[in-house]
Parts: C-alpha cells; structure tokens; sequence
C-alpha cells in the first residue's frame, strides 16, 4: 500500500530522490543516484541505453522499489508497491509502445482499465460519457476527432501519442514521464507532439522527459540529469549547458 500523506502545498508536484540504490543480483543498476524535479518543468534525463534510465522511471512510476534511499513527493517520504499505487498519487508514465491497442476504438482506449459505469443496480459502461468526455478532452489538445468508434490505429503516430497524455492527465497525473515520446515519429508528427508537451508547462505539470535525441531535448527541457552506467554524473540548469556540451559529457 502507498505511503503517501497530504501536504500542506498541494499545488506543487515536486519529486525528490536522495542516495536511490537498487540491484539486480549482482547487477549494480543504480548507485547513489539523487535527482529532485518541480511543477511546472521539464526534466530530461539523457543516458545511452543500458545507463539505468528505465531503472530510475520504473522506481519513480512504482514498477520497482529501491533497495537504498529515500524517494519523496511534496517534501512527503512515499513507497510505491504497484503502478497503480504510484497513479494514485498523480505520477503516471506514457511508455514508448503507448500502451494504445490499435484494433480497439479511440474511446475505449482512453477509459481503458477506468471505464466509467452508469448507476444503477448493475452497473454498466456508460458509453455515451465516454464518448462525449474522449472528444473533448482530445479537443484541449487540438485533436479533432469526429468518430472515436473508429480503431485506435487509424490515428497517426503522433495523435496516438496525444491520446496516451490526454488520458494520463484526464485521470490526474501532476509528475508526467515521457519515455521517448517522438522517436518513432515524422518531423511533422514530432512537432505536433513537441508543441503540447511545451503546453503541459502552463498546466503546472512536472514532466520527466526521457530522450536521446540531445538537441530536441535541449529544446524542450528546463533540467537536465545524465546517467551512465547507474551513477547520475551530472545535473544541470538550461542556462548552464549547451547542446555541446551535453554531447561531449555522454559521449565520453
């Protein structure tokens, strides 16, 4: 069961970690790594594969806890036994498959797992909510969609993507993870997701943004934590870096 207890700033979504370890039998996958994150920023952690970034969101977003250290939201100690405990608590994680199931339609994906049900004695789906609440939602992030009955997968690339952050912010995510949210997307599809991750600013979000693409992530983020080989070697401010020199550090 989460640990989690209200704080007295409940507009502020900030995540710290202190001295996370955590282990793998003998694999070392992170050491002493610490790394604090605020509303209203994007944080970009950049790391070859294999450096242990998949290891820190899996801790952040509950998939794991660690062996070692301290992991807080809102200055509150928190311990996460399952996913689900972690969205409970407003942090949820848009991974690079999407997890949007192409045959089924647009709606269904985003109640899917949280379908609304009418009241009554037995309790049914309420399709219509569902349907009218995925169009408008859609609509704050400028995707127009004129028939959700229509299969998931007849969305581009890009508005899959949309689709997966809508429904993580609809049901309440304040620290939102990005796994590398446009890799496998066009120039054009990519823009149209970099314009409303820039947007998720404004609405007081924390956004964690996970990428290898170093310019693009220079861009976008506020923060920027480097990871190799489990040790967080380096932090840094927008204003203290450039896209060089972020180069030069990773592939060192």
């Amino acid at each position: 069961m989460a640990v989690l207890r209200k704080s007295t700033s409940m507009n502020s979504n900030r995540l710290d970690l202190y001295n996370i370890y955590k282990n793998f039998g003998n694999v070392k996958a992170l050491k002493n790594v610490s790394m604090n994150t605020n509303s209203g920023q994007i944080n970009c952690i950049l790391g070859d594969n294999g450096a242990g970034k998949s290891t820190l969101v899996n801790i952040i977003s509950g998939v794991f806890q660690q062996d070692e250290g301290e992991y807080k939201i809102n200055d509150e100690i928190v311990s996460f036994s399952s996913p689900m405990e972690a969205m409970s608590a407003g942090i949820s994680t848009v991974y690079q498959n999407l997890a949007i199931i192409p045959i089924m339609n647009i709606y269904r994906n985003f109640f899917l797992g949280q379908e609304p049900t009418r009241k009554g004695f037995f309790k049914t789906f309420d399709k219509e909510f569902a349907i009218h609440a995925t169009i408008e939602e859609l609509k704050k992030f400028d995707i127009k969609i004129e028939n959700p009955k229509r299969a998931a997968g007849t969305l581009s690339g890009g508005e899959r993507q949309i689709l997966a952050i809508a429904r993580a912010l609809y049901f309440g995510a304040k620290i939102l993870i990005l796994d590398e949210p446009t890799s496998a997307l066009g120039v054009k599809e990519s823009n149209k997701v970099v314009d409303q991750i820039i947007l998720l600013k404004d609405q007081n979000i924390n956004v964690i943004l996970i990428s290898h693409n170093i310019e693009q992530a220079f861009m976008l983020s506020d923060k920027f934590f480097i990871i190799k080989n489990g040790d967080m070697i380096e932090q840094f401010e927008k204003d203290q870096t450039s896209v060089n020199s972020l180069r030069k550090i990773l592939e060192k």
